[in-house]
């Protein structure tokens, strides 16, 4: 069979800490060449990247892609064309779903519409416990070749007796965890932080030891145990603080935070629904901890916890809306333009943050080498848009950033060779 193709001309590379001025050739799936001045065939596409970004594809740890289950919110086809639209070629999807994939039958439903509708890939988390109950854990052995990872997110585990013995038996496997750090006695019906917003507003606050304590717990365990453990969108300074002295000592301990963390705190909410999330907007003083840990390499992943809600579930303001926004069409261009123009981290750190490291920590995969699998995004960089939800594939519409100017518009999603999004404006 005749290669089919594809000359991206003339960007900027970005891979393994080193940018450089380079065309990528792509034929058959696969990337051929990296270089200076490639020469294609006569029949090859040419797509013309100068002034453009251009990575492997982003991978987002955290994505809610809503079936089986609750596709009135978000279906897999419209989730993983979302992905595309931001860059993303590899999504986690997380299992709070109906049914939950705590059984390589329930996950085998998952998969066969993953199979059926993902236009990027798609790796599912299954559950740690059986229905996401926190009673008795799910059947870990025989989900480990069928999933990415275990997650009970949207739910923290309670006990330290469940989340010891979850840990041996994923440990024994060598899988990993990625924990929603929530304790429920701490919240008191909370919906928003418990900082000067909730208190001059009349709100109900979430106080952060709930976050951090359940991170103090559990990052001894996991020594203890030896069990991979990664902490998922994490808000609080303590958090930080917590995961950084872990990490001293212990190599298999891993977080992540989302845009809104590190772009977002509790003075920027409004009265409305697309401000409201879980864990929600901290104060100012968290961000700047969240800042200083993706500096420093405490923080070693940006993931967007991606959450899509009907536009009626988020139109009840702060106090009735569900928590959630989405996220995964914005992640890069919100970051380049909030966290690289701004000289905060650079290009190459980026690209680690949302592509390398959750490739590394997951075991996922990929690279922007020659005979890796042609996973590519570009990305424009060098005028402005509006962010409008109007515009999103994904069936959620509710983001705090909506009518914001960013830079980092994605031109052009690769998969497998396969164009899944070409930007024609």
């Amino acid at each position: 069979m005749e290669r089919k193709e594809l000359l991206i001309k003339g960007g900027t590379v970005v891979a393994d800490g080193v940018s450089r001025k380079a065309d990528i050739l792509v034929a058959d799936g696969k990337i051929v060449a990296i270089g200076e001045s490639l020469v294609a065939g006569a029949d090859a596409e040419l797509f013309n990247a100068e002034g453009c970004i251009v990575t492997y594809g982003l991978a987002d740890v955290h994505v809610h892609l809503r079936e089986p289950g609750y596709s009135v919110k978000e279906t897999i086809a419209t989730g993983t064309l979302a992905a595309a639209h931001g860059g993303v070629t590899t999504v986690c999807s997380m299992p709070n779903l109906q049914p939950a994939p705590d059984a390589p039958a329930t996950i085998a439903i998952e998969q066969r519409l993953i199979d059926e509708q993902a236009v990027v890939e798609v790796l599912p988390f299954a559950t740690i416990s059986k229905g996401r109950e926190r009673r008795e854990l799910s059947e870990i052995e025989a989900l480990r070749p069928l999933s990415v990872g275990y997650s009970d997110d949207g739910n923290g585990i309670q006990t330290e007796p469940l989340m010891r013995q979850a840990m041996q038996r994923i440990s024994a496997v060598d899988g990993i965890i990625a924990a929603h750090c929530e304790d429920d006695s701490l919240l008191h019906a909370g919906y928003i932080h418990d900082g000067e917003y909730a208190h001059a507003h009349g709100h109900k606050g979430i106080c952060s030891e709930s976050e951090w304590g359940p991170i103090k717990r559990d990052v001894k365990l996991a020594e203890e145990e030896k069990c991979r453990y990664h902490v998922c969108h994490i808000s609080t300074k303590e958090s930080v603080a917590i995961i950084r002295e872990a990490k001293q000592h212990c190599d298999h301990i891993s977080c992540e935070t989302a845009p809104h963390y590190l772009i977002l705190c509790d003075a920027d909410l409004k009265e409305e629904g697309r401000f409201k999330m879980n864990p929600p907007l901290r104060a100012a003083e968290d961000r700047a901890a969240l800042i200083e840990g993706i500096k420093d390499g405490t923080i070693e992943v940006i993931a967007t916890d991606h959450a899509p809600h009907t536009a009626e579930e988020k139109s009840r303001g702060l106090k009735g809306s569900a928590m959630g926004i989405v996220g995964i069409e914005t992640s890069f261009a919100l970051c380049y333009t909030h966290l690289v123009r701004k000289g905060v981290i650079t290009l190459e750190h980026l690209i680690a943050l949302m592509s390398e490291n959750p490739r590394r920590i997951f075991r996922l995969g990929g690279a922007l080498r020659e005979g890796e699998r042609a996973d590519i995004a570009v990305f424009d960089t060098t005028k402005p848009y509006t962010i409008n939800p109007a515009e999103f594939k994904s069936m959620g519409k509710a983001t705090p950033f909506e009518g914001e100017e960013v830079y980092g518009r994605c031109v052009l999603t690769l998969f497998g060779g396969k164009t899944v999004w070409r930007e024609n404006k």
